[in-house]
């Protein structure tokens, strides 16, 4: 029987499973690595780390399994990240990441030298920090000595690609984020390329998802191996969000709305992010850059305890009207493109308690989500919803009662799911765990307190401007 491998490059570690061709999850690993913080908004990660975790993950995935079985790789990854190559493929500095927010010159160049009009022209999308071209700007401006030795350059889950297959690739829902591709018509801006500075021969050659970029012979596999996709794509794919009128909520690290569209839209409100899919086609999408990490955050930092995303507030009946958890943990990109706001609780008295600080967490995040939900051109009717967070029930309740829409909580491996399917070359309707309805009890509620949540960004950005 076939069998193909699925891996998710993360943040926090690199997430394998197996599958059979009756789309059956047969096994699943994990490999951790970690987060680099040289200074103030600034995340970074080493590639060689990235790849000690291919390859013992791999080790530990096959083990057990004849490798010939294996028919097919696949890989899906965060977005956004900077990896620069020497000319012997050596990288020369380590990857700056998505939730990296040290560029706001460059961002602010992007967006008001060059202009919004022409960037979404161009790209379909406007600067954000996180984007690749703002990182590549911000190396030539204050490392040029490290980008006068790249030649080349790709995104985190690409470069695993170029290690497994010796082909330099991308695919198009990854390539979207960089801030030089031509979203609408799939392939690189020329024109952005001369304004960032490099040419197109430093960058990888552009597929569709499914697509075979060529074969590996690791550790004595012998399969090809697809272009695979960005983390959210890859997830929409396992999560089966592929038609208009569906929706896919993720909270992981971050939380992304993802809504997909049989074409290319140019977004009234440049917040949101216009992207391929790994399906052929596009979508929208609007990002918060902390959602089930301010769980994690809350728990580890504040309380001091060991991280437990199924963190317990039942009992709790306080409606904590004026205690407000503002989850900008690492600055904003979606609505607010703000990478210099700041996290905050806000409303503390002796009266709050350890459940209520809890409780304003998910609930703050869910605000979040919600500003990226108002942004959409239709109406949302219901969503799917993927993650660590949706361990969750009572966080799974309040997002609904927030969106005050249904939520079906999927069961299974997201990212890591959609690109085996990619390497398979099947689709899979997934498996609802649970679903949540609003309850009405408390929609009025949310509704006012969500409209005194949106009053209090204006007060963090000013506070934080005037701090610089």
């Amino acid at each position: 029987m076939k069998k193909y491998i699925g891996m998710d490059l993360g943040t926090s570690a690199l997430k394998l499973i197996l599958i059979d061709e009756e789309k059956r999850i047969l096994k699943s690993v994990s490999k951790e690595y970690p987060v680099f913080y040289p200074g103030e908004n600034r995340s970074e990660q080493k590639p060689e780390d990235w790849l000690k975790a291919v390859k013992s993950g791999l080790e530990e995935i096959c083990a057990g399994t004849d490798k010939s079985e294996i028919a097919g790789i696949g890989v899906g990854g965060q977005m956004h990240g900077l990896v620069m190559l020497d000319e012997n493929d050596k990288v020369v500095r380590p990857a700056i990441l998505w939730n990296d927010t040290r560029t706001g010159k460059e961002t602010e160049y992007l967006n008001n030298i060059i202009g919004k009009e022409k960037l979404q022209s161009l790209t379909g999308n406007i600067a954000f920090a996180g984007f690749t071209a703002p990182k590549i700007l911000w190396v030539r401006e204050n490392e040029p000595e490290i980008f006068a030795r790249c030649k080349k350059i790709c995104l985190p889950k690409d470069y695993i690609n170029y290690i497994l297959t010796g082909v330099f690739s991308t695919d198009v829902s990854d390539a979207s984020g960089t801030l030089y591709f031509d979203v609408e018509n799939r392939k690189w801006s020329q024109e952005m390329l001369k304004i960032i500075g490099i040419d197109e021969s430093f960058l990888p050659q552009v597929f569709e998802s499914g697509e075979v970029i060529g074969k590996t012979d690791i550790l004595g596999l012998d399969c090809p191996v697809v272009a695979g996709a960005g983390d959210n794509a890859a997830a929409a794919i396992g999560t089966n969000t592929v038609n208009e009128g569906q929706c896919n909520i993720s909270l992981g690290t971050s939380g992304t709305v993802f809504i997909p569209t049989d074409r290319y839209v140019k977004t009234e409100n440049p917040a949101l992010h216009s992207f391929c899919h790994a399906n052929g086609k596009y979508h929208l999408m609007g990002c918060i850059l902390s959602a089930a990490s301010c769980n994690k955050w809350i728990n580890e930092t504040v309380f001091d305890s060991l991280y437990n995303v199924t963190a317990d507030i039942s009992g709790n009946t306080s409606p904590c009207d004026g205690l407000f958890f503002m989850p900008y943990l690492s600055g904003e990109r979606c609505p607010h493109n703000d990478g210099d706001v700041k996290g905050a609780l806000i409303g503390l008295t002796h009266a709050v308690s350890r459940k209520d600080i809890q409780k304003a967490v998910y609930e703050g995040v869910s605000f979040a989500i919600k500003d990226c939900v108002a942004l959409c051109p239709e109406k949302i009717k219901f969503a799917t919803v993927c993650g660590g967070g949706t361990k969750n029930r009572d966080w799974m309740q309040i997002l609904s009662d927030i969106l005050v829409i249904r939520l079906d909580i999927i069961d299974n491996e997201g990212p890591a799911l959609g690109a085996a399917l990619l390497a398979a070359g099947i689709q899979t309707q997934p498996d609802i765990k649970y679903s949540v309805s609003p309850n009405p009890e408390n929609i009025e509620y949310y509704e006012k307190k969500y409209i005194k949540f949106k009053k209090l960004y204006p007060i963090l950005k000013d506070f934080y401007r005037e701090e610089k």
